[in-house]
């Protein structure tokens, strides 16, 4: 049996057991590396070549990116003005987030742009009270016609463009794709809206709550307005110059600091309080009026819900609740409302048991009781990693993302972003090295911690392309490929309408199963030749090749695209395919 018989085997084992959908996808992408590595078809390198191929780095890197984003409040932004434009309408809404995913692939890939945008979508469907799955599907074919805009779109459009370079003719211009790619976005929304009841309206195994209102319910639920004040910091006050996490070592008893904030709301963190700073302070009303008589503080109208919720909760500092665990060294401690954690960074706003308020600083705590803490966003987080201690009611990272308004670090992330994007456009770099500097970018300046960078990333992807590259491999060195493409070019004779057909037909089907870049690679090469043997231009036969190999769309690891919403979309293998060949069908009605 030759080498290429074997692969194509290994090939078909694969698919079913993808069908199958019984083992997990990694084992099944780990396993056929060692499966092509056993029959002698890659040697011990290739088995790992995948982890080290630049695609892999970008996907990772490109995951980081997108988590910086999330988390500097800039998808959560686009999120909600993709809703306010919606006007709360759910298919007026999915053309929004399918326009943008098609214009991000243009400028990211279509990796890229589903990465960055698959938090915005599934927050945007649950705020409309809807599943992902209605949404997430057509968002990943919008990003793959997207890349058909221009010739940096995706690197398959580079191979053709070098191609059509070395065979003698003119070259694609930046956007001739989009001669091919304008009339795929508008004929894919229009079909996502057409056949929106063929998608699955199926939840995920976990899927994200809507929080939009959660800083609304704690500040009720806690009664943070209740006995809440809003202090302005005199010239002649004795606080000016102390650091701002200690002014709960210059209190009376029932008062305690809630934040300090700059004369332009902006949050003092542990700087100096300064003249024109504003305090806000919880306490009876005689002990806030003494504390401030006292420390030569001017009284301002009280805060009621809406101006206190983005003095708490904004770019810098959050809340989180906690309960407390079991075995936490928290319980038989006394606890109360204003006390501060050991290093100052984070300060308890509300204490609970029994679903009832206890102020009492003689509380000692037990377990089940509930926390609301106030702090920087890097100390909740920290805080929530505690896990012995308390159990976060809800990840800080989901808070930050769904709640806060974009802040300073909104604009570094974007200058990282247009810088990424410019990188990738002029190709000064390759798109992966583009990538992973944005990345190293986004820790460097803050935008993100390395805890954060590494909570982003999607390792199931990672492993899983990592996995398969070593059959994409072996289908090249085994000549399986080679084999099958000129069987279809060879069938076509010297028809060019049949060559073109062919040659769509076996660059979309190799396109489901191994990376189009790769499959482009191998068709490429033979396009060439047979364009050349049936006399006809080279320029739409590439054309073809390229629009071939964005047409992988009908499996979840068509992809790295597709895979990325399978799991946030509760998605199936099968999903796929019915929901293109049923668009196929009535598209050529």
């Amino acid at each position: 049996m030759s080498q290429a018989t074997q692969c194509l085997i290994v090939l078909g084992v694969v698919i079913a057991l993808f069908l199958w959908n019984r083992l997990p996808v990694e084992i099944v992408a780990l396993g056929s590396a060692l499966l092509v590595y056993a029959l002698g078809l890659i040697d011990s390198d290739q088995v790992f070549a995948g982890f080290g191929d630049p695609v892999v780095v970008f996907i990772a890197a490109m995951f980081v990116v997108s988590g910086a984003l999330e988390a500097s409040g800039i998808t959560g932004w686009a999120g909600r003005r993709i809703v306010a434009l919606s006007g709360g309408r759910q298919r007026r809404a999915l053309v929004l987030a399918m326009l943008v995913s098609a214009a991000l692939a243009a400028l990211l890939t279509q990796n890229g742009a589903v990465a960055a945008l698959l938090p915005v979508t599934v927050s945007l469907a649950i705020t409309l009270g809807a599943r992902p799955s209605k949404f997430l599907v057509p968002l990943a074919y919008a990003a793959h016609a997207g890349t058909l805009l221009v010739l940096t779109g995706t690197p398959v459009n580079v191979l053709v463009n070098e191609a059509a370079e070395a065979a003698g003719v003119p070259k694609f211009g930046f956007f001739d794709f989009a001669v091919a790619g304008i009339p795929l976005v508008a004929g894919t929304i229009a079909l996502a809206l057409l056949l929106e009841r063929l998608l699955p309206d199926r939840d995920p195994e976990t899927l994200p709550a809507d929080l939009s209102e959660h800083a609304r319910t704690l500040v009720y639920d806690y009664q943070l307005t209740g006995g809440a004040a809003l202090l302005r910091v005199r010239g002649d006050s004795p606080l000016v110059g102390l650091p701002a996490d200690t002014l709960i070592d210059h209190k009376p008893p029932g008062v305690f600091p809630v934040t300090v904030l700059t004369a332009d709301e902006q949050t003092r963190g542990q700087d100096p309080v300064e003249r024109g700073d504003l305090l806000v302070v919880r306490g009876a009303p005689d002990a806030v009026n003494s504390f401030a008589r006292q420390q030569h503080l001017e009284r301002r109208t009280a805060p009621d819900d809406d101006q206190l919720i983005p003095l708490l909760l904004n770019a810098e500092t959050g809340l989180l609740e906690v309960v407390v665990s079991p075995r936490s060294r928290l319980v038989g401690q006394r606890v109360f409302p204003g006390m501060s954690s050991d290093v100052g960074d984070v300060v308890v706003l509300g204490v609970r048991r029994d679903g009832r308020d206890r102020e009492s600083g003689n509380i000692r705590m037990a377990a089940g009781d509930t926390l609301l803490l106030h702090g920087s966003w890097d100390a909740l987080a920290r805080k929530a990693d505690r896990r012995a201690d308390v159990l976060s009611v809800e990840s800080p990272d989901a808070l930050r993302s769904q709640l806060v308004p974009p802040g300073p670090r909104a604009w570094r992330a974007l200058g990282v972003v247009a810088v990424m994007v410019l990188l990738m456009a002029t190709g000064v770099v390759p798109a992966a090295v583009a990538v992973l500097l944005a990345a190293c970018a986004m820790v460097v300046l803050r935008v993100l911690d390395p805890g954060g960078a590494y909570r982003s990333i999607s390792w199931t992807t990672v492993v899983l392309i990592g996995g398969m590259f070593p059959l994409s491999i072996a289908m090249q060195h085994s000549g399986a490929a080679d084999q099958v493409a000129h069987t279809v070019v060879s069938a076509a004779g010297g028809n060019g309408i049949l060559l073109l057909l062919g040659l769509f037909v076996i660059t979309a089907l190799l396109g489901q199963f191994i990376s189009n870049t790769a499959t482009a690679l191998v068709i490429v090469p033979v396009a060439v030749s047979a364009a050349a043997d049936a006399g006809i231009s080279l320029r739409p036969v590439l054309m073809c090749v390229a629009i071939a190999a964005a047409a992988a769309v009908l499996t979840p690891i068509a992809t790295p695209a597709n895979l990325m919403v399978l799991g946030p979309g509760g998605y199936r293998f099968g999903d796929y395919w019915r929901c293109t060949s049923w668009s196929h069908s009535v598209s050529c009605r």
